[in-house]
């Protein structure tokens, strides 16, 4: 069976204009070949879909959404299914995670990694295609999207549970295919962490594991003859951006058989236009070829990631409570002052904290001062 496997979709700006008017052909136009080639085609839905009247909710970063035309128009270019264990799936609530869910359904495209609650999100696919089982278990770093046992979301990241995923998966399936959704945002390497698990997933029994959410393609690696993508950039992603990373991405093209083989898919988004050019593959192999050398080589990797760190100190220093005099950190916590902390900075402490990845950044920075 062959398998497409699109990085982070979130129709806005130009896209959603053209969306709006049905003009899909021009954004997706160069992609629909390749996703109907394939035998079943899964994207990142990096966000709800929203009419207008939802409320956002209170979090750091900007709460993204789109129109239910962002659905339809995955349906136009023949996309199977869509993976919601993002940091944006929540960014609306309820109420958008029900009209993405049913919006979705109304369009007969599958979901995975997100419900309206942590059983529903949490919940295997499986996908019969020709002779063979597929399983895809989707999940994702904590932010504000995480579902719980009451309330609607994303399918956290949790080692434990995806050891059970992939366990009943293994029964149940020929074969296992892991997303998820995490990283260093703009860094184009896997942090150590990311490394030992997904490995770990592929010791489990997965027989794939792909990653995205940094807004930038990764290296890759073979490990155990199974492949390991630590990021694929965004797919249609429309962002005035000076940072040309932002708009490089790559589609993974995995054949399931007895062996595991893929190929990769390189394109350009949402730069000049409006658009998704597909390139020759030769476009991002040097860059690519150099990325894996590091993910492979630990030493190589460990100094990468400490210059990356260090870069990222100034962000993450300043976000605590910066009153430090007795008296009147007591007047504060008595409430006779007001906290220094605002909501915002709150947000940010929070999200710092309960990330896997913000948390890494957050700990080296509090070592380093």
């Amino acid at each position: 069976m062959k398998i497409l496997v699109a990085g982070d979709y979130c129709p806005q700006n130009r896209v959603s204009q053209l969306f709006e008017n049905r003009d899909y052909e021009v954004v997706l136009g160069e992609v629909k070949p390749i996703v109907e080639e394939v035998d079943y085609s899964i994207v990142n839905f990096e966000c709800p879909v929203c009419e207008g009247d939802e409320t956002p909710i209170a979090k750091c970063g900007p709460n993204l959404h789109c129109s239910e035309r962002g659905v339809e128009a995955l349906r136009w270019a023949g996309f199977s299914c869509v993976s919601l264990a993002n940091n944006h799936f929540l960014d609306f609530g309820v109420e958008g995670v029900d009209k993405t869910l049913k919006a979705c359904h109304e369009y007969d495209i599958d979901t995975v990694g997100g419900g309206m609650t942590l059983n529903e999100a949490a919940k295997v696919l499986y996908k019969k295609i020709g002779e063979n089982c597929l399983a895809i278990i989707n999940c994702c770093e904590h932010e504000f999207s995480i579902a719980t046992n009451k309330t609607a979301g994303s399918n956290p990241l949790n080692p434990v549970q995806q050891y059970y995923e992939i366990q009943e998966a293994r029964k149940n399936a020929d074969h296992v295919l892991i997303i998820v959704h995490g990283g260093y945002e703009e860094f184009q390497l896997p942090s150590v962490r990311m490394q030992k698990l997904y490995r770990f997933f592929i010791d489990l029994g997965a027989d794939a594991v792909i990653n995205h959410h940094q807004h930038c393609f990764s290296g890759y690696e073979v490990y155990k003859n199974k492949p390991i993508f630590y990021g694929l950039g965004n797919f249609c992603f429309d962002k005035e951006t000076k940072n040309k990373q932002w708009n490089e991405g790559i589609l993974v093209k995995i054949e399931f058989d007895k062996d595991v083989n893929f190929s990769i898919i390189p394109f350009n988004q949402c730069s000049k236009d409006a658009k998704i050019h597909v390139l020759s593959p030769d476009n991002y192999n040097v860059k690519i070829e150099e990325l894996n050398k590091i993910i492979l080589n630990p030493k190589e990797l460990s100094s990468y990631l400490e210059e990356y760190l260090k870069s990222s100190r100034k962000s993450y220093s300043n976000i605590f409570e910066k009153c430090s005099n007795r008296i009147l950190l007591s007047m504060i916590n008595r409430g006779i002052l007001p906290s220094t902390i605002s909501s915002k900075r709150r947000n940010k402490a929070y999200n710092f904290i309960n990330c896997e990845s913000h948390r890494e950044k957050l700990l080296y920075c509090l070592r380093e001062l």
